[in-house]
């Protein structure tokens, strides 16, 4: 176990937003987390997980002792006739890993192709795309208390999934509350990969590129291609363009609520979910305020996607959190609707 002093984040971040770690340490196992534990001059101190830093905005330096994961690791653990298990190192890049899948024979998880961070951080957020969230293809994971060190294995009704959300981003209200934000780092995530496989393809430009295509029964690898498409033609590579992704939840709301805004905004772009709620896309509802392609210093919103805030040289945190927060205003000012942020301001 090495701890590295002052080190520069802005190549860890997806924002590309300069700020340092006071500390870090790479965490590549079990071994150096418990290395760290018995050291009595790190032992005590606030800890910060820091996976891919796709999914966070950096405000200023960070003084808790970063732990970078970069947990590797990809096998098959079991394969049966009904499902495939895979198992992963946390600091496994996502995408790769999806690749990785495709290329061993086992469909399942291509809608969620190039989906940045990586794969300890896909639990937390419960990552998803195109129809797909982790939480349909998760088996379980295996973490590590930051407190005392102990390894324990969580199931997905121990992980308490919901739209972008997990146990991973709650601290507990009360005591025996179970939440574990800034309590665990995840070190392997296992994931179902059902068989038979079929598709997942109820999203409007998926249709588009079967119609566009020819092709009415694609396989896993034509529906990664398209994902891939439909993503790069949408999304600014964060090696180019600073950015975290989609900045903002999708809101869902009741369908009287759907209704009333139909009737100011026939063309709204909207859902109908399971539950019978509505989700709404809040892209459509960033662009409808006129955000698109504005800027507040050099944080700015995508001039293809209004859903995505990027970095356009230079940004610092509190910008894009300027930012941000202006954008909710408009939408709750035009719709009556709060849009929830996806990344951590940190």
């Amino acid at each position: 176990m090495f701890v590295e002093q002052n080190v520069p984040l802005q190549g860890h971040n997806s924002f590309g937003i300069v700020a340092k770690a006071r500390a870090l340490v790479r965490i590549r196992g079990e071994a150096d987390l418990q290395a760290l534990l018995a050291d009595p001059a790190w032992r005590a101190e606030p800890k910060f997980v820091l996976g891919g830093g796709s999914n966070i905005v950096l405000t200023g330096d960070v003084k808790p002792l970063v732990l970078k994961v970069e947990v590797p690791g990809r096998r098959i653990v079991a394969d049966g006739p009904r499902a495939t298990v895979v198992e992963f190192g946390a600091g496994e890049n996502w995408h790769e890993v999806v690749t990785w899948t495709l290329d061993q024979g086992l469909p399942g998880l291509e809608n969620m192709a190039l989906i940045p961070g990586t794969v300890g951080a896909s639990p937390v957020q419960n990552v998803g795309a195109y129809g797909v969230e982790l939480q349909d293809r998760f088996e379980s994971l295996d973490a590590i208390d930051l407190q005392t060190g102990r390894v324990f294995t969580l199931d997905a009704t121990q992980c308490a999934f919901g739209y972008r959300d997990s146990v991973f981003k709650h601290v507990p209200a009360k005591e025996g509350d179970f939440g574990l934000a800034g309590r665990a780092l995840i070190l392997r995530v296992r994931l179902r990969l059902p068989k038979p496989w079929k598709p997942v393809l109820g999203y409007l430009d998926l249709e588009r590129r079967m119609q566009e295509s020819g092709v009415p029964h694609p396989t896993a690898r034509q529906v990664y291609d398209w994902i891939c498409a439909i993503r790069e033609a949408k999304l600014p590579d964060p090696r180019v363009l600073g950015n975290a992704g989609s900045f903002f939840k999708n809101p869902t709301v009741t369908p009287e609520q759907c209704q009333d805004i139909i009737a100011r905004d026939p063309h709204i772009v909207h859902y109908p979910m399971p539950d019978g709620t509505v989700k709404l896309a809040a892209g459509w509802l960033i662009d409808a305020c006129g955000w698109k392609g504005k800027s507040v210093g050099n944080a700015g919103v995508y001039e293809k996607q209004a859903l995505v805030l990027v970095n356009r040289g230079g940004a610092t945190g509190g910008e894009v959190v300027t930012l941000a927060r202006a954008i909710q205003t408009s939408v709750y000012e035009r719709f009556g609707i709060r849009l929830e942020p996806e990344p951590v301001v940190v």
